[in-house]
């Protein structure tokens, strides 16, 4: 395989393997991944209100104005835990549609394979630089582990083993939020609790940037195992790479029942889990056992996260039946989607400098309302950026510079090209 003088690969037949035409993507993905950075920045503000003391769900702060406790509902019942798992679904999703795209365009399936290996070892190693210089909180890292882990195991294996899988996965997933919730019991929740939301928030409550890094880098490395081995990002990835191969996101008129179900069952199963956490957390109702609460409420991120995709899948029928792909919303979000590794990078480079204390350090003078307003400030910068680039025909810095890493050619296949 060798490079078409505009960079792009060559399939076995010398014809260039391009991107997909922007006329011809799937809407769904790319207007999903443009909406749900908006809940990724809401997931991730409420790290840096770094100087006050949390309660008992996730990072939240225990205290708060009404505002403040609105804010805080609000983000355990939509966003926390359900994010990472719709974007662990679109990314195995993306994986299929690039696949099945190099084959009909030539490549061997073994190239093919080897070209998704090299992406995923440079999406590990961007999590691992995004984390050292910015944000522990990164995923990128987990996406590249994930990747390099289950497609060897499961990319070419049938449906029927796919589906055996997924529910042996989610079988597995409740168990260990069992022996979760029985570990938890054994020792004081609100000092665990307590404990857990310190450690991680110490990188960002640190004043110096070298410290910081310090503590901020291993945090990482115990997350992308931790990612890997709590099997929720697992689970969504063989939900996305069973669904990209019967195409659910590119022919939803096809799939509208099955969509309306999962996006029902989803949603309505996250949500209810998460009004039980969000009313023990604001203090409106005493039910007790936090710890069921809080693991319940990651468990169910699986369903909501998928639940998500089904529902943009919904909302992109609904779009293009009625020719609304034009108008200025969607055409906004879905230039961020298709932007959303730039878009994902950018919000760290405002949330880290900005907000932690080894950088200005305004995340001690924010509430949980203020921080939504900075999440929901900075999102709406990177829509108009998105937006401004896709009308000059730019794509992402950091899409492009992950492509050129991907396709480019190893050591070994530019020599052996160059002898031959």
């Amino acid at each position: 395989m060798t490079t078409a003088p505009t960079g792009e690969p060559l399939s076995n037949t010398g014809t260039a393997v391009r991107s997909t035409p922007v006329a011809e993507r799937v809407l769904a993905p790319d207007l999903a991944r443009g909406m749900m950075l908006l809940l990724i920045a809401l997931a991730h503000v409420p790290w840096f209100i770094y100087d006050a003391p949390t309660g008992l769900a996730l990072l939240h702060p225990a205290d708060g104005s009404l505002a403040d406790r609105i804010a805080q509902a609000l983000t355990l019942i939509v966003v926390d835990a359900r994010t990472h798992t719709m974007f662990g679904f679109l990314f195995a999703y993306g994986i299929g549609q690039m696949y099945a795209r190099q084959r009909a365009g030539g490549t061997r399936a073994a190239d093919a394979r080897r070209r998704l290996r090299r992406r995923h070892l440079w999406l590990l190693a961007f999590g691992a630089v995004h984390a050292l210089l910015l944000w522990q909180g990164d995923i990128l890292g987990t996406y590249g582990l994930i990747g390099l882990i289950m497609m060897p195991l499961f990319f070419n294996r049938s449906d029927r083993t796919l589906k055996i899988w997924i529910v042996v996965l989610l079988v597995a997933g409740a168990l260990i939020s069992a022996v979760t919730i029985a570990s938890a019991a054994l020792a004081p929740t609100a000092e665990s609790a307590t404990a857990a939301a310190d450690l991680q928030r110490l990188s960002i409550a640190e004043t110096g940037y070298l410290a910081s890094a310090a503590i901020r880098f291993p945090t990482w490395v115990f997350a992308l195992v931790s990612g890997v081995a709590t099997l929720a990002l697992p689970t969504a990835f063989l939900i996305g790479l069973l669904a990209a191969r019967h195409r659910i996101l590119e022919e939803p008129a096809r799939h509208l029942p099955l969509l309306r179900r999962v996006a029902v069952a989803g949603i309505s199963i996250g949500w209810a889990s998460g009004a039980v956490l969000a009313l023990q957390h604001v203090g409106a109702v005493d039910i007790g056992y936090e710890a069921v609460l809080t693991t319940v409420h990651f468990y169910t991120g699986i369903f909501t996260g998928v639940g998500y995709a089904a529902l943009f899948g919904l909302i992109a029928h609904r779009i293009g039946t009625r020719g609304a792909r034009g108008l200025l919303p969607v055409r906004a979000l879905v230039a961020l989607g298709r932007r959303s590794l730039s878009g994902y990078l950018a919000q760290s480079l405002v949330f880290a400098p900005f907000l932690a204390a080894w950088g200005l350090g305004l995340g001690v003078h924010l509430s949980s309302w203020s921080a939504a307003l900075v999440a929901i400030a900075t999102w709406a910068a990177t829509v108009a950026a998105a937006l401004l680039m896709d009308r000059a025909g730019v794509r992402g810095p950091a899409e492009t510079l992950l492509r050129r890493l991907t396709y480019r050619p190893s050591a070994r296949r530019t020599r052996a090209a160059g002898t031959s």
